[in-house]
């Protein structure tokens, strides 16, 4: 996820203020993972600095001064260049899920173990996913049916590498 052209987003939208900005940005992008104000100010200011938004006057209220940044043609044309662009598409090739499987054949470990451990942790967080996805909104349903489809894909690879690990513990001790 890119914070920095997210936020650009959301400004072309309308100008606001980092906090509503990191309202927005955690209600629909940061579920289990939000940005801390911090990184939303700090966010803020490389992208002024870099000339994509400008700072608004200051807005006096019950607390602090409170700014409001407007997006920049150039943070609009930036935006809109990654809107167009597709998402990478090909497959990670080298995977940590990989990479313990090899070595612990290398090692002479008992790599169907360690599948089978993994096995039931992508088991468990599916639970957790199904179970959001239930209680939540179309977001929540969303983001988490995305989160299923790759667990799902990677169960399927766990099935297929257990299959053929005897043909693996051969080809990587060759």
């Amino acid at each position: 996820m890119s914070v920095p052209l997210t936020l650009l987003g959301l400004l072309e939208r309308e100008p606001s203020h980092g906090y509503d900005l990191k309202r927005d940005y955690d209600a629909y992008f940061g579920r289990g993972k939000p940005l801390s104000f911090g990184q939303v100010y700090a966010t803020l200011g490389r992208l002024a600095r870099d000339g994509k938004v400008v700072v608004g006057e200051s807005e006096t209220g019950a607390g602090p001064d409170r700014k409001r940044y407007v997006i920049t043609d150039q943070g609009a044309t930036e935006f809109e260049s990654w809107l167009a662009e597709p998402v990478e598409a090909h497959p990670h090739l080298q995977t940590v899920l990989f990479a313990k499987v090899v070595l612990a054949l290398m090692l002479g470990r008992d790599a169907e173990h360690y599948l089978g451990t993994q096995r039931a942790a992508h088991l468990q967080r599916m639970r957790e996913l199904t179970e959001v996805k239930r209680k939540g909104d179309l977001v929540d349903a969303l983001l988490a049916d995305h989160g299923l489809f790759h667990l799902e894909a990677d169960l399927r690879w766990i099935d297929l590498t257990a299959a053929r690990l005897d043909a693996l513990l051969a080809a990587v001790r060759s």
